[in-house]
C-alpha cells in the first residue's frame, strides 16, 4: 500500500505542486511551509447483546463488503463524541435508541472507500438491551438479525477490522457476557 497522501498532489493552502512527503504521516509544501498530517478518522462499532445472549448484526447494503455481516456502527462526524456517533449510527442503521454503553477496545484499520485507503481508529462498545427491543434495518443496513453468541462466526463478517474485533470480543469477553 502506498503513502496515505499519495493522491493529494497540491497544497491545500496555496495550491503549489511542491507538496511532498514529509514523513510517514504528513506532506509538506515546499513553497508556503504548510504541513498536513494524515491522522486516522474516528469510527465505531457496537456489540449489542440482548438478555438471551444474542448479538445484533446487520447485513451490509453497500460496498465495501456488500451482503456480508457487520456490526452497527460507522464514522464519527465532526463535532460529535465517539459515544454520540455510536448512538447516531445505531439509530440510523437499526432505528433503535440505546442507553448505556461500555467501551471495550480500539484498533487501527484501513477502510477502502472509492479506491482510497482511509485510515481509521475503530472504537468498539458493548451495549446491553432487552430481548423485546424492536429493530428495523435502514441506511447502510439491508437487514438486522439476532444471532446467538455461540453461533457467531467471525468469517461471516466482510470487513477485516470488524472480523478482527469479533474474534477479539469472543476471545476476551465471551465468558463475561454469558
Amino acid at each position: 500500500m502506498g503513502h496515505p497522501l499519495e493522491l493529494f498532489r497540491y497544497c491545500p493552502v496555496c495550491g503549489s505542486q511542491h507538496f511532498v512527503i514529509n514523513n510517514f504521516k504528513s506532506k509538506k509544501c515546499e513553497d508556503c511551509g504548510f504541513t498536513y498530517y494524515a491522522n486516522p478518522c474516528a469510527a465505531t462499532a457496537a456489540f449489542i447483546l440482548n438478555d438471551r445472549n444474542e448479538l445484533l448484526v446487520v447485513r451490509r447494503a453497500k460496498e465495501p463488503a456488500k451482503g456480508t455481516l457487520d456490526l452497527p456502527g460507522g464514522f464519527v462526524d465532526m463535532y460529535e463524541t465517539a459515544e454520540e456517533g455510536m448512538r447516531r449510527e445505531i439509530k440510523e442503521e437499526t432505528n433503535m435508541d440505546i442507553g448505556e454503553m461500555e467501551y471495550l477496545f480500539s484498533s487501527p484499520n484501513v477502510y477502502q472507500y472509492s479506491g482510497l485507503g482511509v485510515h481509521t481508529m475503530d472504537m468498539d462498545y458493548l451495549i446491553r438491551v432487552s430481548s423485546n427491543v424492536t429493530v428495523h434495518a435502514d441506511d447502510d443496513a439491508a437487514e438486522c438479525m439476532w444471532i446467538p453468541l455461540q453461533d457467531v462466526h467471525p468469517e461471516d463478517f466482510g470487513l477485516t477490522s470488524i472480523r478482527n474485533a469479533v474474534i477479539r470480543f469472543l476471545d476476551e469477553y465471551k465468558e463475561t457476557v454469558i
